[in-house]
């Protein structure tokens, strides 16, 4: 980590103001801080921080306000269908049999490890978001 300055540094929060993030006002005034410091062709050991800051604010508001919720490993499977515009039938082969696709695709049985592993393969994506 860089050593910043901190009459620089001060002198950067003196102008940003930094607080606490609790409403979408706030949220918004903080995003284009931060898009400010982005567009910034090289930023300063003393910006780095302030962004760093500045990000940290949004993320806690945002895991606050606008959680992402937990997708469960059958979520995760149909969406992916969803976006890849698969059917069933693609997938007979690569879990089972066409009743087990239909099973798991259902929420019937859950995903197994093995199928886990094969989904990963098929789809390309780590197999634990299948566990």
């Amino acid at each position: 980590m860089n050593i910043i300055d901190k009459q620089t540094y001060g002198q950067l929060l003196a102008e940003s103001q930094p607080k606490p993030i609790l409403n979408d006002e706030d949220c918004d005034r903080a995003l284009a801080e931060v898009a400010s410091l982005m567009s910034e062709e090289a930023l300063t050991p003393e910006a780095e921080t302030l962004l760093e800051l500045w990000t940290l604010l949004i993320e806690e508001y945002e895991a606050k306000y606008y959680p992402i919720p937990e997708a469960s490993p059958r979520d995760v499977l149909l969406h992916l269908i969803e976006v890849r515009k698969l059917k069933q039938a693609d997938l007979v082969g690569v879990i089972g049999s066409k009743g087990v696709v239909s099973e798991v695709v259902n929420g019937k049985r859950a995903i197994s490890k093995a199928q886990a592993k094969a989904l990963g393969e098929f789809f390309h994506v780590n197999p634990s978001v299948f566990i």
